[in-house]
Parts: C-alpha cells; sequence; structure tokens
C-alpha cells in the first residue's frame, strides 16, 4: 500500500472509532467541554464556571424527585447535581412539559434510543449527574425521568422561572 493510501485508511478509522464513542456516549466528557449556544425556550447550557447555586436532586425507583418543585430567577444559572438513590437507571430533563411529554412518548417508541443534550443527565443506579443551566426566560418548566414508563408513573418536577 502506498503511503498516502495508508494515511487515508488511519484517518477513516480514528473518525470510525470517534464516531462510534460518541454515538454510545463515551463523547459525553468532550461534548460537555464545550459550551453549547443553542438556546431553547426553558434557557441554555451554562457555565459552570458562573453557577450561582447548586441545586441537589435526588431520584429513586419510587419514580420521584426530591425537591419536586423550584423556583428560580431569570437570567440565573443553576448547577444540578442529580443523584440516582435507585436500582435503575434514571434521568433528569429540563423542558417545556409539551416537549417533555412528546419526548417520552418517543423513548416509549424507540426505548434504546440514544441522546444527550446540555439539558439531560442520565445517571446510573448509585451514581451522580450534573447539568449546569441558565433560566433565561421566566414561566413555568419541568423536568423528568423520561426512561420509558417513568414520566407516566409520576417522575416529573415543575420549575418556576421568576422575572
Amino acid at each position: 500500500m502506498s503511503l498516502r493510501l495508508n494515511a487515508a485508511v488511519a484517518l477513516l478509522t480514528a473518525l470510525a472509532m470517534s464516531s462510534t464513542a460518541f454515538a454510545h456516549g463515551q463523547g459525553h466528557a468532550l461534548r460537555r467541554a464545550e459550551l453549547s449556544s443553542e438556546r431553547h425556550p426553558w434557557g441554555q447550557q451554562g457555565d459552570p464556571g458562573k453557577a450561582t447555586r447548586t441545586v441537589r436532586v435526588d431520584m429513586d425507583d419510587r419514580m420521584r424527585f426530591v425537591p419536586d418543585r423550584l423556583e428560580v430567577r431569570q437570567g440565573e444559572t443553576v448547577r444540578f447535581v442529580v443523584r440516582n438513590r435507585g436500582q435503575v437507571l434514571h434521568e433528569m430533563v429540563i423542558g417545556t412539559r409539551d416537549a417533555l411529554q412528546a419526548h417520552a412518548e418517543l423513548m416509549r417508541k424507540h426505548p434504546g434510543m440514544e441522546h444527550d443534550e446540555p439539558y439531560m443527565a442520565h445517571v446510573g443506579p448509585g451514581e451522580r449527574g450534573e447539568i449546569v443551566w441558565t433560566f433565561t426566560e421566566p414561566g413555568e418548566y419541568f423536568y423528568g425521568c423520561l426512561v420509558p414508563g417513568h414520566w407516566e408513573a409520576g417522575m416529573k418536577g415543575r420549575i418556576v422561572v421568576r422575572p
């Protein structure tokens, strides 16, 4: 094989391996190192260095969040430390009620679907995750676990963003 062909094969192999790692969640830390500028109705990814407070959120197999209601101020950046005290995978996903319900329905149809956004923390049993989020608009938003059946079982909470 020529040197140029060897280099091309090596590059393609490296790209394939890195895309496989991202598809299986291994790229999580790398992607989170760069702040997303994407805005959502419920806010945008926050800069961890600008978090004004930390909120601990516990999840468990009773399909509940503690606390299940939060108040924040518009423009506030919150670090959520999410702990799974249960025996099964749980997640905390922030959004509007409609967005979360639509996402929960999609997860029921495709339970193995990979998804990872800055407003999500997927947390294995006994582990911790983190979300740093800036709430840019006043209103009522929600968080929930979208593992199939968990949202429907009541695993949700409410966030009120005050001006």
